[in-house]
């Protein structure tokens, strides 16, 4: 597919030609575009950054989720732009620009799926495959006013993809339709679900009251709305020392495995990287052992917490991201203020290892936003239901 047939959603190396899934299947029919973190058989997988694409070889084998919805139906139509080595939340990149966020003209698409979350808001295809490590699906769904899922940690298989914090990292994927989201994760998830009927909402108020007000309100107003699609609502605070402890928890592991993952290469091939890319690169080399152990114990002390709570029937509602997406223009100084602040949200599911659903209710000041659900280990499929059953809230089809 031609990088300029939908706009800059499209990496330059992109597919020559689509790649036909089987005939029969239950996404026969449907297109998909794949980030570009995972192989494609015969193609080189290219991270954000083309000192890296270029010191690879061609894939032998397809990703093991790229081969899922190929051997499930969908065709294949293009690698998606991505943020350098996946270590922003923007979706600028350097080197290959920014995807258009069709939905919020100006404002960045969000990372460090952009590519992927874009085309699908703008129905350049009908799915899309992502990764999530911090909020990089949640994120950029919320922005661009698409449904999207960050699984429970290790449910769908990311062998041939890039690692970058092995600790966080999830595959994911996009969808413009509740429905269809439900029938990729009925194929992309493994067959370990923990089922059981949803019994027990509790909306996160310290989450909402980190939010922009408008955003907390319009999260507020269709939870109200809804209402009759879910539990009883009941209040809580999943983080009673703050959200803080656990970005930056977050933020020292995720350093330390990401030079674990790219050190090696940086050090070697000193490849140019973009604004932001070079500078927490530069810190993630900094982070030392003990750094890292210390902030895993608080890793693990919020898993345990957080899973205490979210048990098998009950599902967290928040806020996806604190606010719309920032305007493209915004200054080095606000583009990291604004990362501080979406890590705050993103946390709580990536240190529990929790699926999340984001859904798009609605719009501020004309531009999308996105409320979440987290719910148990294994309870991804509850969230695509709650995603199916609130859909005409949203004024979308199911």
């Amino acid at each position: 597919m031609s990088a300029n047939a939908f706009g800059s959603f499209f990496v330059p190396h992109d597919l020559e030609s689509p790649i036909v899934g089987n005939a029969d299947g239950p996404l026969a029919g449907l297109t998909a575009v794949v980030k570009d973190l995972f192989d494609i058989a015969g193609t080189r997988t290219g991270g954000g950054n083309p000192a890296w694409l270029a010191a690879q070889q061609p894939a032998r084998t397809h990703a093991a989720a790229v081969a899922k919805i190929l051997a499930a139906g969908a065709t294949i139509t293009g690698k998606a732009i991505c943020d350098e080595f996946f270590f922003s939340g923007t979706g600028m990149n350097a080197h290959y620009g920014t995807p258009l966020n069709i939905r919020a003209p100006g404002r960045i698409p969000g990372g460090s799926s952009s590519g992927s979350a874009a085309a699908v808001a703008a129905n350049a295809c009908d799915f899309a495959l992502g990764s999530d490590t911090g909020g990089s699906v949640r994120m950029p769904a919320s922005y661009c006013g698409v449904y999207a899922l960050r699984p429970t940690h290790g449910r769908i298989d990311l062998a041939g993809g890039m690692a970058m914090a092995p600790s966080f990292d999830t595959a994911g994927f996009f969808a413009n339709a509740p429905g269809i989201a439900r029938r990729v994760g009925a194929v992309l998830l493994d067959d370990k679900p923990v089922r059981a009927p949803i019994s027990r909402l509790l909306v996160a108020q310290d989450a909402l009251a980190v939010a922009d007000a408008p955003v907390a309100a319009l999260c507020r107003e269709f939870l109200a709305r809804a209402a009759r699609a879910l539990p009883k609502a009941a209040e809580t605070t999943i983080a009673p020392d703050g959200f803080d402890i656990w970005r930056e928890a977050f933020r020292v592991v995720q350093g330390r495995e990401t030079w674990a993952s790219f050190g090696g290469f940086v050090t070697r091939a000193t490849p140019a990287l973009g604004p932001g890319i070079k500078e927490r690169m530069a810190y993630a080399a900094t982070v030392t052992q003990p750094q890292a152990e210390a902030a895993r114990r608080i890793v693990d002390a919020t898993r345990a917490q957080l899973r205490a709570v979210v048990t098998p029937g009950t599902v967290v509602a928040l806020p996806t991201a604190p606010c719309i997406a920032p305007p493209i223009d915004m200054s080095a100084e606000e583009s990291e203020a604004f990362r501080v602040r979406v890590i705050r949200l993103g946390s709580p599911a990536v240190l529990a290892g929790l699926p999340q659903i984001t859904i798009p209710v609605g719009t501020v000041a004309g531009c999308p936003a996105g409320l979440s659900f987290i719910g148990w280990a294994g309870g991804d499929e509850a969230l695509l239901d709650i995603a199916c059953a609130t859909a005409k809230f949203c004024g979308i089809a199911a």
